[in-house]
């Protein structure tokens, strides 16, 4: 019996790491990402251009039939623009700077998000599942760091929204929820991209340039490195002690990985970390 994923792939370093795992661990991959007119939103170009490098692979699948190969698809939720109150939607307050830890950082959650995200990878998954009649898991890239801020990344709220889809159809015992990185942080999550990439035959850097986890993205699409998602993101790199492959800038320009990491040390000392 094939094993089949649906994966919500923002374009950045987690899910495109959970997508990594469900090309090592399934045998069909569906991934969708949400245009919600998030600022943003070079996630969604890095997303497919991912997706792109990844299926144009001359890897080997490791289960040894074919290629990886991946599914993709974006959904247009463009039309919720003008309703949604929140710092990272067009048209909202500008996205703040520092470390998670800080009050300010709430201005960066989406009312709902992960809600109505959920309903549509669960409403896809249920229909693989009784399309193949075949099991199918819904892979969430959901991790520690995630659970201060975002009321919808607490086991809580999984759990709750796992029972209203069971309850609302028919046949859902089909469909399963695995978060695997949901006692992990950045860095463990990088350290597992590592080994899936060789487990893939996929170059690290390639993928990971191709990931967007900046909230505050300059025009060229290149990342800021000082709000708050940017810098857990690259406390992770340098925990793992290795370069960003992505590009970073600032009002002055490029910024060199040096001049990122020191700032990056300076708001992490600041924050007693």
């Amino acid at each position: 019996m094939k094993k089949h994923a649906v994966v919500s792939l923002s374009g950045g370093l987690d899910s495109t790491t959970v997508l990594l795992h469900a090309l090592a661990n399934y045998d069909t991959v569906t991934a969708i990402s949400f245009d919600y007119g998030q600022k943003h939103r070079v996630e969604l170009e890095r997303a497919k251009d991912c997706v792109d490098y990844i299926n144009s692979s001359e890897a080997p699948n490791p289960k040894g039939v074919g290629k990886p190969f991946v599914n993709y698809q974006v959904i247009k939720l463009d039309g919720l623009t003008p309703l949604l109150n929140s710092a990272l939607v067009e048209g909202g307050n500008d996205v703040p700077e520092g470390h998670y830890e800080q009050e300010n950082m709430k201005e960066t959650v989406v009312p709902n998000r992960n809600k109505i995200f959920s309903s549509i990878t669960q409403a896809v998954a249920l229909s693989i599942a009784n399309k193949t009649g075949e099991n199918c898991d819904v892979l969430l890239g959901v991790h520690s760091g995630d659970h201060a801020i975002y009321p919808d990344c607490k086991d809580e709220f999984r759990n709750a929204d796992e029972h209203a889809f069971r309850i609302g159809n028919w046949d859902s015992e089909r469909v399963s929820f695995i978060a695997p990185y949901m006692e992990g942080n950045k860095f463990s999550i990088l350290q597992d991209g590592e080994k899936l990439c060789k487990e893939l035959g996929v170059d690290f850097d390639e993928v990971y340039k191709r990931t967007n986890t900046s909230y505050k993205p300059y025009p060229s699409g290149n990342s800021d490195y000082k709000s708050a998602s940017s810098v857990e993101r690259i406390e992770a790199f340098i925990a793992l002690g290795r370069p960003d492959p992505v590009t970073y800038e600032d009002e002055e320009g490029i910024a060199s990985w040096d001049k990122v990491v020191s700032h990056v040390k300076k708001v992490l000392a600041e924050h007693g970390k």
